[in-house]
């Protein structure tokens, strides 16, 4: 996370005090591990749909690692590995199991749930960094794919910034991963420009329209583990969309009310050009500081 800061010049943003207070994001995972001390400043409510167990717990490590990224504290490591937005809460809902695998149905029960609380939780940003390919399923997917993409909207219809994760099937075109692939959600895609692993984030188009709309750090990068204050590092457009997500999360602080179209629209008039194609890329890469505060 340290070098995910520095890159993105987040730490500019955090000295001026800009540091995600007061903003909610759930987090759709497989859980988290409230123990660790990065972590214990910021859940704020926990719901399980996949065993229904009321204390918060992360079986897998990777719904701990997410939540490091959005809003660890960074205290075990000393702030070298404080996450995006230290100072925003956490619902997390754990909808995948130990494996890291989940059915559409706990998702949906999720999403419902989220839909249910967002005003009591006061949820404003919803992180999804899972997903599941679109193309040679059985029929009965298909409709769970489609019930999932409208959930979804309907989280956005309400109001909430939905980010969700390209994927890592690529780098063939058409390999974003449902429900990234939905019109309305913000699709995150890896920028790591240098990094051999970079052609796995999957890439457009996605119902004739350009996917991923953004691109952020996601390789290598060091976050929260489900051990005692213990570290990991993990790649994928499942780390680069927790970034974005933290990033949303700091302009939602310093601009309170912001709507939904207009962050997405700050994502696009602010990324920055990789030069990439535009299935690969989106808008670009992720730019902090001016999408925050309206300079590079």
């Amino acid at each position: 996370m340290n070098n995910v800061r520095k890159v993105l010049k987040i730490d500019e943003l955090h000295k001026r005090g800009i540091k995600g207070r007061g903003v909610n994001v759930a987090v759709i995972d497989t859980g988290v591990f409230a123990g660790h001390n990065d972590l214990r400043h910021c859940i704020i409510a926990f719901k399980d749909t996949v065993s229904d167990r009321i204390s918060a717990y992360d079986d897998n490590g990777h719904g701990t690692h997410v939540t490091g990224i959005i809003a660890g504290s960074g205290m075990v490591s000393g702030g070298l590995y404080r996450g995006v937005a230290p100072e925003a809460g956490i619902v997390a809902v754990k909808a995948l199991n130990g494996k890291g695998r989940g059915k559409s149905g706990s998702v949906l029960r999720a999403i419902d749930w989220i839909i249910k609380y967002k005003s009591k939780y006061s949820i404003s940003i919803v992180n999804i960094s899972v997903g599941t390919l679109a193309g040679d399923i059985a029929k009965s997917e298909e409709i769970e794919n489609i019930n999932l993409i409208n959930a979804v909207e309907e989280m956005w219809d309400r109001g909430m910034v939905v980010v969700v994760s390209a994927g890592n099937n690529g780098p063939e075109n058409g390999t974003v991963t449902v429900p990234g692939i939905s019109r309305k959600v913000i699709t995150v895609g890896v920028s790591d420009k240098n990094d051999k692993m970079v052609t796995y984030s999957g890439r457009g188009p996605a119902n004739c329209i350009m996917k991923p709309e953004i691109v952020a750090p996601g390789a290598g990068i060091i976050s929260c583990s489900n051990r005692t204050n213990g570290y990991a590092s993990k790649s994928g457009t499942s780390m680069a969309t927790p970034v974005v997500t933290g990033t949303i999360a700091l302009m939602k602080a310093e601009h309170p009310g912001i709507s939904n179209k207009m962050v997405k629209m700050k994502l696009r008039e602010s990324a920055l050009d990789l030069h990439y194609s535009k299935q690969h890329q989106g808008w670009g890469m992720i730019n902090p500081v001016e999408m925050v505060l309206g300079k590079g």
